[in-house]
């Protein structure tokens, strides 16, 4: 049997090492900004304290964001058995669907995420913490600015997963190649 290596299923691994590389920076990030802020202000004992206001959408973005990089390492699992396991080739037009998939869940996630982790920090008050060192008034007006951004982000996300879905099927389905 000769080794057989899963193209897409590396590219979707590394896809998803970077965004969990992203993930922790901005966690530790804001461990440092409280650390920092420690004796004036608990910036997370704020955000859950203040969930029913625009601190959700911090909350809400940061497991979307951690939701959303697992989805792409287990991608990365699929495209790996299709191509290894299955010896299925991604050729052609099913390739571009591919690349639509893999930048779209990439761009379309991130962007998704981090608008809505922004908006709340924006929105609650929270990001006011490193222009005066002080935790700012809630402000809802801002938030109806984030909509279009995220709205946007989401049908790039939905694009890129309904290509991969649609070139999953296309490879999946194809007559398997004879094994030696």
């Amino acid at each position: 049997m000769d080794n057989v290596n899963s193209t897409w299923g590396s590219r979707f691994i590394i896809s998803a090492i970077a965004q969990g590389g992203i993930i922790t920076f901005l966690s530790l990030s804001m461990v440092g900004i409280q650390m920092i802020f420690a004796k004036d202000v608990n910036m997370i004992q704020f955000l859950s304290l203040s969930f029913e206001g625009p601190a959700k959408w911090f909350f809400i973005g940061l497991m979307l964001y951690l939701i959303i990089t697992v989805a792409i390492a287990v991608t990365a699992v699929f495209y790996n058995h299709l191509e290894v396991n299955m010896r299925k080739k991604i050729t052609g037009k099913t390739n571009l669907l591919v690349w639509i998939h893999l930048i779209g869940m990439n761009i379309g996630g991130l962007g998704t995420t981090l608008s809505m982790i922004f908006a709340g920090l924006i929105g609650s008050g929270a990001m006011d913490l490193l222009n005066t060192g002080q935790i700012g008034k809630a402000n809802l007006a801002v938030m109806d600015s984030f909509i279009p951004p995220i709205a946007t982000f989401i049908g790039i996300l939905a694009i890129g997963v309904l290509c991969g879905g649609l070139a999953y099927a296309v490879s999946y389905l194809k007559k398997s190649p004879v094994l030696d």
